[in-house]
């Protein structure tokens, strides 16, 4: 067999579907899209078990802390915000992870993201808010390509 045709028959296998073993009949998108969502959820939640460990006291402190020099903030909010938010992570991490209502929760975490990303623009927190870029990508990414949702509850219970 030529180098050539070797290349040909790798580029040709790499996007197979019917593969033998314990990927027969996914792809490797199927199976990527699975990981990412899976890798993606358990970070989102365990942002918020974090939180949660660390307890209301100490979280709320460091949110103060973090928005002081953040006239736009009103302090007030923020006692609300860091009840709530611990556990709206911890909650769509674990949907995402098991893939349960994995719509809501991408659409749910993306609107989370965003008003990440725009407290953390008023503390003009650049790196963070360039890291929370790339979640706001990941939430995209995985919205727009669901149909690659092979492996999750959604797909066992027919949704």
């Amino acid at each position: 067999m030529s180098e050539s045709s070797s290349i040909a028959n790798v580029s040709e296998t790499r996007g197979s579907t019917s593969r033998p073993g314990i990927a027969a009949g996914f792809s490797d998108s199927i199976w990527a899209y699975a990981i990412l969502r899976v890798s993606f959820g358990a970070n989102i939640m365990l942002h918020g078990v974090s939180r949660l460990l660390m307890g209301h006291a100490a979280f709320l402190a460091y949110l103060t802390h973090y928005f002081e020099k953040t006239t736009v903030i009103p302090a007030a909010m923020l006692p609300a915000f860091a009840t709530v938010l611990p556990w709206v992570e911890t909650t769509l991490g674990l949907l995402l992870m098991i893939g349960l209502a994995t719509r809501f929760a991408l659409i749910a975490g993306a609107l989370v993201i965003t008003c990440l990303v725009i407290g953390t623009n008023l503390a003009q927190d650049w790196l963070v808010s360039g890291l929370q870029l790339i979640y706001a990508f990941l939430y995209y990414y995985l919205l727009t390509h669901r149909e690659e949702n092979r492996y999750s509850v959604d797909v066992l219970l027919g949704k």
